[in-house]
């Protein structure tokens, strides 16, 4: 192996992020691996990018659509909360019933599939075979 600074740096790191991953899996000791992410979450929260544009009528339009459609989006769940305290919609039951129904159609017709073409080949093998001269 060379000697060189290269080489050695390399191998500084190697081993420096052998023991990082050994101390964050928590390979060793559990502690370790619930002090990683306690680090790593204070760090998430500390560390912050701010970034700003300044307005103009397409962003303003923009904002105002976002915030018309979060307004739609909550009338709607709120309108299927209301239906569902009614009665009106049991939030999806009726489908579970018509998967059955399905599933059951579709046996049937792979039964009766297997079994025509169990008769077609019992009806093949009864015929005697003709020779042709």
């Amino acid at each position: 192996m060379q000697a060189t600074l290269y080489h050695k740096s390399l191998r500084i790191f190697l081993i420096v992020t052998a023991f990082v991953l050994v101390f964050d899996s928590g390979l060793i000791n559990d502690t370790t691996k619930q002090l990683a992410n306690g680090t790593q979450s204070y760090m998430a929260n500390v560390i912050g990018v701010g970034a700003s544009v300044g307005p103009t009528e397409l962003n303003t339009l923009t904002a105002e659509l976002t915030a018309q459609k979060r307004e739609l989006e909550a009338r709607e769940a709120a309108l299927r909360q209301r239906e569902i305290a009614v009665g009106i919609n049991d939030g999806g039951s009726t489908s579970d019933y018509s998967t059955y129904i399905l599933a059951g159609i579709l046996f049937i017709l792979l039964v009766l599939i297997l079994l025509n073409y169990t008769l077609d080949y019992l009806r093949s093998n009864e015929r005697p075979t003709q020779q042709t001269v």
